[in-house]
């Protein structure tokens, strides 16, 4: 009898779905293909598969159309293939707009799709309540957590304990030597991706990390405003629609904490006179998160001046709150079509075109997961040290000192920035020392909020779970150290999993890192109420001066309308100075974004503060 219930057990093992005696049989997480386990006492449970597309006890059998779907579906690597390649192909799809909308619908609705809305658990409920979708201090959960009477922190596989987060930190997540990112992403898209996700990452340590502080889970550009009532109003100038400001050496930059009294994290040893303040409080901590800070703030009053000249009979109030939506449109338009198009890679030329999904079944609303946050921390993006024109700063010296953005000015920092590469962040040991506590910090964190193992969230995201530690990392070395800190392939945690995942061909990342991360950002930049048929209309931006405004949004459109003299290159990428010649702007170039480099004509376009 108990040879014969040794046999059952390996075999149950083997496929996936070993009930743990004694404990929670759901464990061994035996539902698949998004089948819902409930336990059903002790040694039983039933799943749940209802809408997966599969029946059977498992939810692993495949109904004929989802039979057919997934022989016919191409891998993700398959079509990350096709999308960065053939580019003279791609070219002219570009070119034909049926084509391009047809695509860009289906990249829409096939990643956002894969986002659950409304919400479904949290850190506390790994089963639906009203709790988990009503309570907006929790991240909302992907998956839900791992039960805690499991006999392995990962649920039946691995080992009783997982590995001291400080020495798996050190063996694989270290840098030794700074390793570029080959897409030659630039510090302006690692300073862009820092500040824009600071406005829905916002956890609570108070209560704990699956908690957030935002009030908003998405884009509401908090990060500018404020995420209260009581800081916009500190913010605000209270006059034309305008966020109160200062002037130095002639250029507008954020008002100081002495004159606004609102709270911003600073030690105590930063002068007065260097406190600036901004929508968000920690933002005095890197010059580049205050050089983004201090570009938006020049845009929400440049928008407020041209809304002024069309509407003069507007109050300030609605001025300010047509210029946040504009922003909003703004900053979505940037995100989808410089920001994720070059974190993509692809040929395919993304688009931003809320009217693609009017006649979808889609969701104007978004709850961010914790898991987005978790996967979010790419601190392998930053550099040993930081080159602003000709001098060279350490974290040291870099870390606080808001000084730097008026010493070198905004133009000189966009130039400097889009300049230096950022860091590779997939295929591992790639951290900073200097900020090496904030990925324990993660790791530990993750373990607080029972994360489920890299393998179950990428069948998760529809990807093939992987069979081997090598085939994690596509090496020798750091495979054998995960299978001696983890004992199971299926045991691989999710944030050390996707720093020590192979990269992708000539890419920042591992196919796991962007086969979660695209759904997340889609589903969070599209379900923004702006992009509903309800708002997505001229009257929204105040008319068709406003609506233009956000159409015609980009990162370099942006710097030029917000810098005085010669516009500098604003790229995601460092440039080829063998393509440009110069880092500097031409008359053509600038053009083409639709500026002419020109001080008289760009003091004209611009606010007169500027």
């Amino acid at each position: 009898m108990g040879m014969n219930r040794s046999i059952a057990a390996v075999l149950l093992l083997t496929l996936g779905i070993l009930v743990c005696e004694g404990g929670n049989p759901c464990c061994s997480q035996p539902c698949q293909n998004r089948g819902v386990c409930t336990a059903m006492g002790a040694d039983d449970y039933e799943c749940d598969c209802t809408r997966t597309g599969y029946y059977g006890q498992n939810c692993t059998t495949p109904e004929f159309f989802t039979w057919i779907k997934i022989t016919l579906k191409p891998t993700p690597n398959t079509v990350h293939y096709l999308l960065t390649h053939f580019k003279g192909l791609w070219n002219i799809i570009n070119n034909i707009s049926f084509l391009r909308d047809a695509i860009m619908k289906y990249v829409l609705t096939s990643r956002s799709h894969l986002i659950d809305s409304p919400p479904t658990y949290n850190a506390d409920y790994h089963y639906k309540s009203w709790e988990s979708y009503s309570n907006l201090s929790y991240y909302t959960r992907t998956l839900p957590p791992v039960p805690k009477d499991c006999p392995t922190p990962m649920g039946v596989v691995g080992k009783k304990e997982l590995p001291d987060a400080t020495l798996l930190a050190e063996k694989l997540l270290q840098r030794r030597a700074f390793i570029p990112d080959p897409q030659g992403s630039s510090l302006m898209f690692a300073f862009f991706a820092q500040h824009f996700t600071h406005q829905f990452f916002k956890s609570d340590m108070k209560k704990g990390p699956a908690f957030t502080k935002a009030q908003g889970h998405g884009v509401d550009l908090s990060h500018i405003y404020g995420d209260t009532l009581e800081r916009q109003h500190k913010l605000r100038l209270m006059k034309d629609g305008k966020m109160r400001y200062q002037v130095v050496d002639g250029e507008v930059y954020p008002p100081l904490v002495s004159e606004v009294g609102v709270e911003m994290h600073y030690p105590p040893h930063i002068a007065q006179s260097d406190r600036f303040a901004v929508g968000h409080e920690a933002f005095g901590l890197v010059p580049g998160l205050m050089m983004y800070a201090t570009i938006w703030l020049r845009e929400h009053n440049r928008v407020c001046d041209v809304m002024k000249e069309i509407h003069p009979d507007w109050d300030d109030d609605r001025l300010f709150q047509t210029a946040r939506l504009i922003l909003i449109g703004e900053t979505i338009k940037i995100v989808i079509e410089d920001y994720v198009q070059h974190l993509s890679g692809y040929n395919f030329k993304l688009k931003f075109d809320p009217e693609l999904l009017f006649k979808q079944q889609f969701q104007y609303q978004n709850r961010i997961s914790s898991e987005f946050n978790t996967l979010y921390h790419w601190h392998p993006l930053m550099p040993d040290s930081f080159l602003i024109e000709d001098q060279e700063y350490n974290y040291k010296q870099f870390v606080f000192n808001t000084s730097v953005v008026t010493e070198h000015g905004i133009n000189h920092l966009v130039d400097s920035f889009t300049k230096q590469v950022s860091g590779r962040v997939a295929g591992g040991r790639n951290v900073p020392g200097a900020v090496m506590y904030v990925a324990i910090k993660s790791i530990e964190n993750s373990r607080k909020m029972r994360y489920q193992s890299l393998n179950a969230y990428r069948k998760r995201f529809s990807m093939k779970p992987y069979s081997s530690f090598e085939d994690i990392t596509g090496e020798k070395e750091m495979a054998g150290l995960l299978e001696e800190m983890y004992g199971h392939v299926d045991a691989v945690e999710l944030y050390p999993g996707l720093l020590v995942e192979k990269p992708r061909d000539n890419a920042i990342f591992g196919e796991t890192m962007v086969e979660m991360g695209a759904p997340y950002s889609l589903k969070g930049l599209m379900g923004n109420p702006i992009c509903s048929p309800e708002y997505w209309k001229p009257s929204t931006f105040g008319g068709s001066v406003g609506y233009d405004i956000v159409n015609t949004a980009s990162l370099q459109r942006l710097v030029c309308n917000n810098v005085k003299g010669p516009c500098p290159v604003a790229s995601f990428q460092v440039p080829d100075v063998k393509e440009t010649g110069s880092f500097t702007i031409n008359s053509s170039t600038a053009q083409a974004v639709g500026r002419e480099v020109n001080p008289t004509v760009i003091l004209k376009e611009r606010s007169t503060e500027l």
